[in-house]
């Protein structure tokens, strides 16, 4: 079983009516929230097909970005972490998520506390690692924080650098299986990914990096059909969803969700 993208457990929020107020670092106006909402219902109906558990939680009003649950909180099989956001008016996301995740990993959980910050849009886990691109919501003292809880677990952390003008690392990357990404060629310049195998981004398709492989599926966002079409060719499942809404507020496939099998 592969823990990097295997799970038996999610965790969504509801989009919130605020969220039309919410973070982006490029304004293409803001989200339609019956199509957002409509979408993310598309998007934990894919993860409920592929026999997952998923905790759909309320809207949280006060916190407009806080659909976006992944920057929150990073989910490992030997245990959880708390995030602490780089956006102040994210910083209280991190206690509104602290309950679902006690409730899935009881005492397996730990809490980044700070001065640092970090965020989970800038942590991809593979099988063999944990890649942490720093970023302007992610800092060195974030990532070192980190790097001591996860050491703790046994997992080693590879510290690396979000390209300019790049919000999140996974903004420009995905994991595929154990041994392959997905990736832009901005980001994979930098031999980010050496050793591993790589799949990229159509030209004109950078969009699309943000994926997330969950059991058979690769859910991905619609409207890249060339990527979509090498996604297929490679022999992977590729459900595709839309992400129009979620995309005006700088968010992709892994912001929507948490992915885990709580420890036994």
């Amino acid at each position: 079983m592969a823990a990097s993208f295997t799970f038996t457990h999610a965790i969504c929020r509801t989009p919130s009516i605020s969220s039309v107020d919410g973070l982006r670092a490029v304004d293409t106006g803001a989200p339609d929230l019956a199509t957002f909402r409509a979408h993310h219902a598309d998007y934990v109906a894919a993860l409920r097909a592929t026999g997952a558990n998923v905790t759909l939680l309320d809207a949280l009003e006060d916190f407009p970005d806080s659909t976006f649950v992944e920057d929150a909180a990073l989910c490992l099989p030997k245990g959880a972490v708390i995030m602490r956001p780089g956006a102040p008016s994210r910083l209280g996301e991190a206690a509104a998520i602290r309950p679902a995740i006690e409730a899935a990993y009881g005492p397996h959980m730990r809490q980044i506390s700070g001065p640092g910050h970090i965020e989970g849009g800038d942590i991809l886990v593979t099988e063999r690692e944990i890649l942490v691109g720093k970023s302007a919501r992610t800092d060195a003292a974030g990532v070192w924080e980190l790097r001591a809880i996860v050491s703790d677990w046994g997992y080693t952390l590879r510290e690396l650098q979000t390209p300019p003008d790049v919000l999140h690392f996974k903004t420009d990357c995905s994991l595929l299986d154990a041994d392959t990404i997905l990736t832009t060629r901005r980001l994979a310049a930098s031999g980010c990914f050496d050793g591993y195998d790589l799949i990229y981004t159509e030209d004109g398709e950078d969009a699309s990096a943000n994926a997330i492989r969950f059991n058979d599926a690769v859910l991905f966002p619609a409207g890249f059909p060339r990527t979509a079409a090498a996604l297929d060719r490679a022999g992977y499942n590729v459900v595709e969803i839309g992400n129009s809404e979620a995309a005006k507020l700088d968010g992709g496939m892994s912001c929507l969700s948490l992915r885990f099998s709580p420890p036994t």
